[in-house]
């Protein structure tokens, strides 16, 4: 074995690891929380299918990585690799819609208190719980398309005539799937991304506008201390650039690799390891952004 496979195999172990580890800790977390009061707040809501959606990313994608890297992919045919590809997917696919619904749903949470806003906060709520399962909906029936042309390597003959979605491959050029490509799974991604930033950015212009705002009234040793309006906005300028640096380059790395007719071992890997970066941190980075959450903006 390579020395290069066994530094990406061990690198891709450590990030199952603590992903699993981290993503089983926060759903029961709100399970015991759950037990304990009886209901969830909304942003819980969400954030458990975040986890959801993390766990079954690092699940599918973790282990089969590793068994690649360290050369153990024969275990894989053409059904398992179909499969697998199809959860990575979906898990992908509510990762960042949930987490786009979340950014969005606090932004709403913190709007000023008028009429309006107040309108949408109270249909926002009522249809939270029909907006994930729509979620779930959507992605489960679009995600059907792009495990349909996946084989395994070690099926091919004529290798340079495929296109790579890592240890599976999907057969041949075709301007139709490359459209359909483009269409359900880059544009999708990158306008979640969008909303995001715009929510997050929203975020933090109304808690910048409401510190001025009580600012006067604080005291001398009070404003000396980090405000709670500054905390937040670190936390989510924390939770936003994680989010948008690693599924940024993923996007494009992943995108390169599925429109390639030869990717290298490299990017390969790399992309590997990158599209398990936010799995894996995430729930470290929004344990402390959703506990704060609760007590600040729910």
């Amino acid at each position: 074995m390579e020395s290069r496979n066994m530094a990406i195999g061990i690198i891709l172990l450590v990030q199952s690891i603590l992903g699993i580890l981290g993503n089983i800790f926060l759903l029961l977390y709100y399970l015991i929380l759950y037990y304990k009061e009886c209901t969830l707040k909304i942003v819980d809501l969400i954030l458990i299918h975040v986890f959801t959606s993390n766990f079954l990313i690092i699940l599918s994608k973790g282990p089969a990585q590793i068994m690649a890297a360290f050369g153990w992919n024969q275990f894989f045919n053409d059904v398992g690799c179909k499969h697998i590809l199809y959860i990575q997917r979906l898990g992908r696919s509510m990762s960042i819609s949930t987490t786009c619904l979340l950014s969005v749903f606090q932004a709403i949470t913190i709007s000023p208190r008028n009429s309006y806003w107040k309108e949408i906060k109270i249909k926002t709520t009522k249809l939270i719980g029909l907006l994930i399962l729509l979620c779930w909906i959507v992605c489960l029936l679009v995600n059907t398309f792009f495990p349909l042309n996946a084989s395994t390597k070690r099926n091919s003959k004529n290798k340079t005539q495929k296109r790579g979605f890592e240890f599976c491959l999907s057969q041949g050029r075709d301007k139709v799937v490359d459209t359909v490509y483009i269409a359900f799974w880059v544009f999708p991604e990158v306008l979640f991304s969008v909303l995001i930033v715009c929510s997050s950015t929203f975020m933090i212009v109304t808690l910048y506008g409401h510190k001025k705002r009580v600012q006067g009234i604080l005291s001398t040793h009070a404003s000396q201390r980090m405000s709670p309006e500054n905390r937040a906005t670190q936390k989510i300028l924390t939770l936003v650039c994680t989010f948008l640096a690693f599924y940024t380059l993923s996007s494009i790395l992943q995108g390169y690799i599925a429109l390639s007719h030869n990717p290298s071992w490299w990017v390969m890997n790399i992309t590997s390891i990158i599209s398990m970066c936010f799995p894996t941190l995430g729930p470290f980075v929004m344990s402390h952004y959703s506990i704060f959450s609760r007590f600040c903006f729910t």
